[in-house]
């Protein structure tokens, strides 16, 4: 076992490098550089089996040129040229037996289409690998012979005559063989040519026979390859969604592509992710505002507190609202909570950013998170516009007298002021928050001391971690009156 072991590693090790070099690069390419990689091998085998058919019928046409342009001519002109020389011999014997000038006429006539058809073999491409120089050479002498033997040929029974007679039937016997000779290599290197195209045939054949099945075969494996990956992780998302639809936000589709499918993926993630929160938003949603509530609310500001980010609480309170909720009916005090939520929402769309976040506690509190500089023209476009709208939801005897008559908690009859709204901003400026709940004690702390000014105020907390703690210390407090519009 122990020798095994470092062998199954060893083993491990190289398919995991060669994962690395080969599947992992493949996933890490967007769909259309997969599609590029297969169109590209395929392509490469196309050329390579066009180039290979190409070259092998460049041989193949070169081979049968050769064999029609030379060495069939070849053998056809020796043929002739062996008819030429018997015809000769034959003109000589007859001119010896009619002793006709005619007859030496055709003889000559012979010897004339000899030089012709050495002619034509001589302009025949690739006639350098025949021997037709020595047939020239041959036949030259053989003209000479004839010349000298002319005279003597009319006396047949003289020895002279005998032995030019022999002569000229050597010199004839030599140039047929040659002429024999190039007709058989002529033959021969047609029988060669022609085999070489057969094998070249094969072998052709061959070559583009396994070029095309790798081609098929690479064909099928990316096609399978691709087509997996690709179908594979829209499977995934499928089912995912399905998952989703079920209410299962926390299901991650596991894909390793980092092509535009993987983007897909991580997008999908954050937007699971958001349903989530979009979700318990919902399921925490004030019906009568259809703002996020309590738990939304936490999860936000938590959210920003881990990100580091800077971050400006503001709790928001609507003064005397219990005696004007009394005095005038739920009913109404519903119309000056919707109303406040819609004056909120006017302000930051107006002055805040995407990122600010509207929240109702409940009754007539609100929330509001934003950043350290956005806050002051929102809170102050809260105040304006509370103070400009809501004297409309009272009497008008209400309204010019500035307060209704309604009972306290205790049952005593007291004067009411018209509603106002406070509104206490806690940032993290100057300090550190670990949660919500730091924010929220402060925020309490501060909505009870901007309660204490008459008409709408919003009240900035300025204290550090190093500040003191006692919460009567207003020195370290800033108090904004947007009525009065000054600051203590």
């Amino acid at each position: 076992m122990a020798d095994r072991n470092p062998s199954e590693n060893r083993k491990n090790k190289i398919l995991d490098r060669l994962a690395e070099l080969v599947i992992a690069p493949f996933y890490r390419m967007n769909i259309a550089r997969k599609l590029m990689l297969g169109y590209s091998v395929l392509l490469l085998l196309l050329v390579g089996i066009s180039v290979l058919a190409l070259y092998n019928l460049n041989l193949l046409n070169d081979l049968n040129s050769s064999i029609h342009e030379t060495d069939l001519p070849v053998a056809r002109i020796s043929g002739e040229m062996i008819d030429v020389i018997l015809a000769q011999e034959f003109y000589v014997q007859r001119y010896l037996i009619l002793k006709s000038p005619d007859v030496f006429k055709d003889f000559w006539n012979k010897q004339k289409e000899f030089n012709a058809l050495t002619e034509q073999m001589q302009a025949l491409p690739g006639q350098k690998d025949y021997p037709i120089q020595k047939i020239i050479s041959l036949q030259t002498e053989y003209k000479y012979i004839l010349s000298e033997a002319i005279g003597w040929i009319e006396e047949p029974d003289s020895d002279i005559s005998k032995a030019f007679e022999k002569n000229i039937k050597t010199q004839q016997e030599k140039i047929i063989k040659v002429i024999k000779q190039i007709q058989a290599q002529a033959l021969q290197r047609q029988n060669e040519k022609t085999a070489t195209t057969a094998t070249i045939g094969r072998y052709a054949f061959k070559a583009a026979a396994i070029l095309c099945g790798l081609g098929l075969l690479f064909a099928l494996t990316a096609a399978f390859i691709i087509t997996h990956n690709i179908s594979g992780a829209i499977k995934k998302l499928t089912h995912a969604t399905g998952k989703i639809a079920e209410g299962n936000f926390d299901h991650r589709p596991r894909i390793l592509n980092q092509d535009e499918l993987g983007e897909l993926a991580d997008s999908f993630v954050t937007m699971a992710q958001r349903l989530k929160q979009l979700e318990e938003m919902y399921l925490d949603t004030s019906p009568l505002t259809r703002l996020p509530g309590g738990i939304a609310i936490e999860n936000v500001l938590n959210k920003r507190i881990e990100s580091g980010t800077s971050i400006a609480f503001c709790l928001m309170d609507i003064d005397n609202f219990k005696a004007y909720n009394d005095h005038y009916g739920y009913a109404k005090g519903n119309d000056i909570i919707q109303t406040t939520a819609e004056i909120i929402s006017e302000a930051v769309a107006r002055y805040g950013s995407e990122d600010d976040f509207i929240g109702h506690i409940g009754g007539d509190d609100y929330v509001l998170i934003t950043t350290p500089d956005l806050y002051p023209r929102v809170c102050q476009s809260v105040i304006d516009h509370f103070d400009r709208t809501i004297p409309s939801f009272y009497d008008e005897a209400d309204r010019k007298r500035g307060h209704i008559v309604s009972e306290n908690r205790q049952g005593q009859e007291v004067k009411f002021p018209l509603a106002s709204l406070s509104i206490a901003v806690v940032t993290n400026v100057k300090r550190k928050f670990k949660n919500h709940i730091q924010f929220g004690e402060v925020a309490a702390e501060m909505k009870e001391l901007a309660k204490t000014v008459a008409g709408s105020t919003y009240m900035v907390d300025q204290r550090g971690d190093d500040s003191p703690k006692d919460k009567k210390d207003r020195k370290l407090i800033s108090l904004q009156s947007a009525k009065r519009g000054t600051k203590g």
